[in-house]
């Protein structure tokens, strides 16, 4: 059982950075890919980027690639997401997960564990 806990969210200017953080308890969060999602109100939980159990490896939505960088400390049990050039498309909830599947999982389906979320707002 993973519990993950996102923080690190808020309002925003079009154009200005936030970074989120997302705490796993337990210690086996290594063994597990983690990605993030986010889903605006009337839309689907969209893919944002996912990030190999080493950190090695990443892969993004093509709507953030070049904007949003993904991190993690294997050491602290946390993963990051780097927004920065933010756009008002870019305001959702944003949500991490955990998935126990190897390459980049990319669809809601494939990750097991899921955080409560935190919103982001950009305002223009």
């Amino acid at each position: 059982q993973v519990q993950l806990v996102e923080s690190g969210g808020g309002l925003v200017q079009v154009g200005g950075s936030l970074r989120l953080s997302c705490a796993a308890s337990g210690r086996t969060f290594s063994t597990y890919a983690m990605g993030w999602f986010r889903q605006a109100p009337g839309k689907e939980r969209a893919f944002v980027a996912t990030i190999t159990r080493s950190g090695g490896g990443s892969y993004y939505g093509d709507s953030v690639k070049g904007r949003f960088t993904i991190s993690r400390d294997n050491a602290k049990n946390t993963v990051f997401l780097q927004m920065n050039s933010l756009k008002p498309e870019d305001t959702a909830v944003y949500y991490c997960a955990a998935s126990r599947k190897y390459g980049y999982p990319d669809s809601p389906r494939d990750y097991d564990y899921w955080g409560q979320g935190t919103q982001v707002t950009v305002s223009s």
